[in-house]
């Protein structure tokens, strides 16, 4: 049984409905023609959320990226050195001297995974400094999305790819060329080690990096081109800055630029977030209703769960929806053509 025929045959009631309705909500928005920015808080990178994305960005299900920093870099650290990753099943029950130990072998915990300082994040950084280097001799400036797509684009991590690129979802991102905006870049290690480059003299300074600001007006443009023929969808895994960022742009555009551009025609939230109106996490949806975000008629679902375990089962219902999509029109055309 397919997962899109076991979640419409299981799926039926309380939350796991939800994630079926949206799942099918998902669907239908782009089958009239919209595009979906995703939102990724949380270390779904690290959790290798790669393996389920990766096939949607290549598909096409997904046409705009908002995360946070940490998760543009964790999937290149992951796309380098994931076999050198060590899992620690009984996290829960590390003493401090054992997370010492985990610290002095140069090992970085994210839950149950450890990122090996080394081999991931020093290894990413001298292939990404030669890019920054590179930019600021010749007076130019870029996203930091930008900069890891060079370092794919020149091949400086060709040779130490430990995983299918198909797998890494900011590999697949950079063929399609999709916009990956990373609010608070400086909340990350690259982040960190861009600071420390210009206090060695090594940059001469962090403005090589376009900022959040400069972002932000990025996101206006590209919202207003790409919501002039079709609707523009919002799916958020988590909360924070990587959804608030991106999801503020329509009263941006409306209240104080004083445009228009239409609101966003899906929304989807998974979080395991406790309900509260004083978190944006836990805000239930239709308060964005009030700050013009989003309209009383746009589908808006919140899925109460882990990430790791729903977002994967939500993108192989729209890819297996969207592919049968297409095999009933490619029959439909077939007869038409007789």
């Amino acid at each position: 049984m397919s997962i899109k025929k076991f979640i419409d045959h299981h799926y039926r009631h309380f939350n796991a409905a939800v994630v079926k309705d949206a799942s099918v909500a998902y669907v239908d928005h782009l089958n009239k023609g919209g595009k979906m920015l995703l939102a990724m808080a949380g270390a779904m990178s690290t959790a290798e959320l790669g393996l389920s994305l990766g096939q949607m960005i290549r598909d096409g299900h997904v046409h705009a990226i908002s995360c946070t920093a940490a998760n543009l870099e964790e999937d290149l650290f992951n796309l380098v050195s994931n076999k050198e990753y060590v899992r620690i099943p009984n996290y829960r029950d590390l003493s401090p001297e054992e997370e010492v130990k985990l610290r002095d072998k140069g090992l970085n915990r994210v839950t149950d995974t450890c990122i090996p300082e080394e081999s991931a994040m020093r290894k990413i950084e001298r292939k990404v400094f030669q890019c920054y280097k590179e930019a600021e001799d010749k007076g130019e400036r870029y996203f930091p999305y930008e900069f890891m797509y060079q370092v794919i684009r020149k091949g400086l991590l060709e040779n130490e790819y430990q995983i299918d690129t198909k797998d890494s979802w900011i590999y697949e991102a950079c063929q399609r060329n999709i916009p990956i905006f990373t609010p608070g870049w400086e909340d990350s290690t690259l982040g960190n080690m861009v600071v420390a480059h210009v206090f060695r003299k090594e940059l001469k300074s962090t403005s090589v990096i376009k900022s959040g600001l400069e972002q932000l007006a990025f996101l206006v443009d590209w919202y207003l081109d790409n919501s002039k023929d079709a609707s523009i969808g919002f799916f958020q895994i988590g909360g924070g800055i990587a959804g608030d960022f991106p999801i503020c742009v329509v009263p941006l555009i409306e209240q104080d630029i004083k445009g228009k551009c239409p609101y966003w025609g899906y929304f989807c939230q998974i979080s395991d977030s406790t309900t509260s109106y004083g978190s944006y996490s836990g805000a239930v949806p239709n308060e964005k209703i009030s700050w013009g975000k989003l309209e009383p008629s746009t589908p808006r679902f919140v899925i109460e769960s882990d990430a790791t375990i729903v977002a994967p089962l939500v993108f192989q219902y729209v890819t297996e929806a969207r592919a049968e999509s297409k095999s009933k029109k490619q029959v439909v055309a077939a007869g038409a053509s007789k």
